[in-house]
């Protein structure tokens, strides 16, 4: 069966909150997909963050 098409989900971009806090130099951030019908506020997800070497939390941006 074919896809109609990709209907409300939209591609977020996720930054972490602690690492623009801390100064450092880099930027961790992921790109996920999402449904702006059933979650129009933004979307908060604990992710790794390579740089500071543990789990933080990402908020979506723009």
């Amino acid at each position: 069966m074919a896809k109609k098409g990709k209907g409300n989900r939209i591609q977020v971009i996720l930054e972490c909150t602690e690492h623009k806090q801390s100064g450092m130099p880099g930027m961790s951030r992921y790109i996920t997909t999402k449904n702006k019908k059933n979650s129009a506020e933004r979307l908060e997800l604990k992710k790794y963050n390579p740089v500071l070497k543990k789990v933080t939390v990402h908020k979506e941006i723009k």
